[in-house]
């Protein structure tokens, strides 16, 4: 019975978050979809996870945080991936983000700098059956990590330059990049701004950048992670 009124509240608390990001202005059925099967409290630590169902960030360890369930929700929403596509995901996180990806493209490869996240998202991702994740400790921001070329690719970090070359090189022709760009802050006392990037490689060698709005990422960091 317990475990029983356990799943009534798992998808409870999931058709609430529906709900939410509806309101948010999310409209890809395909990512409602992918939202409705995975349970994000399974990604949250233990002390939060009453908390997974509301639309806000969650702190997961090693100093970083889970993004609220729309503003992910946004940036995927923007990527356009196709059921064909391999991404390359940068900042696993919790792994919630590429359970997500794992019911809307063919191949995930999803890569974190902080080994205990690492494997803990491995073995949330495993539960859950997500058997085209390749979850990776690493460098993702390094050539060779990062795996061959991909249909799409998601950066969850902001960049003062463009994001490194090493990384960008694996985007595949006609395929996109999605990151944040720190912006000069309006005023000597207000905090740095960081705005959404969407980035098209047309061809070989053209790119076309797209901004897509105020954003809130952590600061890009490189090489993996000495400790955690």
């Amino acid at each position: 019975m317990e475990d029983r009124a356990d799943e009534g509240q798992s998808i409870e608390a999931r058709a609430a978050l529906l709900l939410q990001l509806r309101r948010a202005g999310v409209r890809d059925l395909s990512i409602m979809r992918a939202f409705e099967t995975i349970p994000r409290e399974l990604f949250a630590p233990h002390r939060f996870r009453d908390l997974a169902a509301r639309d806000m960030s969650l702190p997961i360890g090693c100093g970083q945080t889970m993004p609220a369930a729309a503003d992910l929700a946004r940036r995927l929403e923007a990527l356009r991936i196709e059921p064909h596509h391999r991404v390359l995901e940068v900042g696993t996180g919790s792994g919630f983000g590429a359970a997500v990806l794992s019911r809307l493209a063919r191949e995930v490869v999803t890569i974190e700098r902080y080994e205990t996240l690492a494997i803990e998202a491995r073995q949330r991702l495993a539960e859950l059956g997500c058997a085209n994740v390749e979850a990776l400790f690493g460098d993702g921001l390094a050539a060779d990590e990062t795996r061959g070329y991909f249909d799409r690719i998601i950066l969850h970090m902001s960049f003062h330059e463009p994001p490194p070359h090493a990384v960008m090189a694996a985007l595949a022709p006609d395929g996109a990049a999605i990151f944040g760009r720190h912006a000069p802050p309006d005023s000597e006392d207000a905090r740095p701004l960081e705005r959404l990037s969407l980035s098209h490689r047309d061809g070989e060698a053209l790119w076309t950048t797209s901004d897509l709005g105020p954003c809130r990422l952590g600061a890009a960091l490189t090489g993996r992670a000495k400790a955690l």
